[in-house]
């Protein structure tokens, strides 16, 4: 087993604290530049990276989708710029109140706390977008601003934790206490690891479907094959994508992810490992070696799964795949070109064809054998 020390805790502690500091002053110093413009008798402007498609690139270097050079400006010499300037100074005010309290709200949240203030955004639609102007102005996640979507996975092995929120400081959970896994929030992603045997846990396997994650809890593979099991709950939520390459990278195990065997699972998968265009302004979502299992186009033919034909909108998805430079790789392009060609699709499920525990027995040891994309 390997504990983490009480220097590495104390440093990880101090991480956290820093990172909270770094947020506070990129909001302090966002107010401090609109108010020195008003005191200098300036009309307050500032600018941010533009988040058009034109300006969102693929970085070979990161592999992920990043911002290019343009950038867009907002000033209140316009009137037509007035209303979002000010609503993007009371979300910068908000979120820097949730940070500096500890306190979290949901995307939800903030669309109906904006109304105590007068401040009403048309709908939730126009709220969000203006938290995620937030992040391209200070290059914090709305994470960082202890903003949360909704949406929750969950996560089960024999991993413990130490969480870092307040009121929980200190306080230790396994994470195979429960037998529908833990709850991924807010407190679980920032919280430490601080017991790891690789004897135990070795990788970290991604599943889409939350059948299948509770299949392998009920089969126990996190003990048959070592792993930590996370539900991504369809596309997995950033929170989750966070945890991944965090579980990546500090752990140094590999990430396996297993998906329905269509379009939509490809880019689920995809996104995980190369991050997503509409996150472009950040980093640290991506895990960019983490490997796609499956279910291939070729595993619907290999193992003559149950299918459904591909639908004009799945086709559709497939162009759009084969257009993105992130499926240049060698089997990406195959996958594409065998959707293509059998035009069937199959779920993670039909593998049951074969008994309960086929996908369990055979097909995972075969696809955990894999090193890369």
């Amino acid at each position: 087993m390997v504990p983490q020390t009480k220097m590495s805790r104390n440093k990880s502690k101090s991480s956290i604290k820093e990172r909270k500091g770094k947020v506070l002053t990129s909001l302090e110093e966002l107010g401090g530049q609109v108010y020195k413009q008003i005191v200098d008798h300036e009309f307050p402007t500032f600018r941010m990276p533009s988040r058009s498609i034109a300006n969102i690139l693929y970085d070979d270097k990161t592999r992920q989708y990043i911002l290019g050079k343009r950038s867009v400006k907002r000033s209140a010499r316009n009137v037509a710029h007035i209303r979002p300037f000010t609503q993007l100074l009371w979300t910068a005010m908000f979120a820097d109140e949730l940070t500096s309290q500890n306190k979290t709200s949901t995307l939800r949240d903030v669309f109906y706390s904006a109304q105590a203030y007068e401040m009403d955004f048309r709908d939730q639609a126009e709220s969000d977008n203006l938290i995620t102007d937030l992040e391209t102005v200070t290059s914090f996640s709305r994470e960082d601003f202890n903003v949360y979507p909704e949406e929750r996975s969950a996560i089960f092995g024999d991993l413990t934790v130490e969480y870092t929120v307040p009121g929980y400081e200190g306080k230790r959970l396994n994470l195979s206490s429960h037998p529908d896994g833990v709850m991924i929030g807010p407190a679980l992603t920032t919280a430490e690891f601080v017991q790891h045997d690789k004897k135990k846990v070795d990788k970290i396997i991604a599943i889409e479907k939350g059948g299948l994650f509770t299949r392998f809890i009920e089969e126990r593979v996190h003990q048959k094959y070592r792993a930590v099991l996370i539900h991504t709950a369809g596309q997995a939520p950033r929170a989750t994508r966070f945890l991944l390459r965090r579980l990546n990278q500090e752990l140094d195990v590999p990430v396996y992810i297993f998906t329905d065997g269509d379009p939509w699972g490809m880019h689920i998968a995809m996104v995980i490992i190369s991050g997503s265009a509409n996150a472009a302004h950040l980093r640290d979502l991506n895990t960019p070696d983490a490997i796609w299992g499956g279910v291939w186009a070729t595993d619907i033919v290999d193992y003559k799964l149950p299918s459904d034909p591909l639908t004009d909108l799945d086709l559709k998805r497939l162009n759009e795949l084969e257009k993105d430079p992130r499926y240049a790789g060698d089997l990406w392009k195959r996958e594409i070109d065998t959707f293509r060609k059998v035009k069937k699709k199959s779920e993670q499920e039909a593998f049951s064809r074969y008994g309960l525990t086929y996908i369990v027995d055979k097909y995972l040891p075969a696809k955990l054998k894999l090193k890369s994309n």
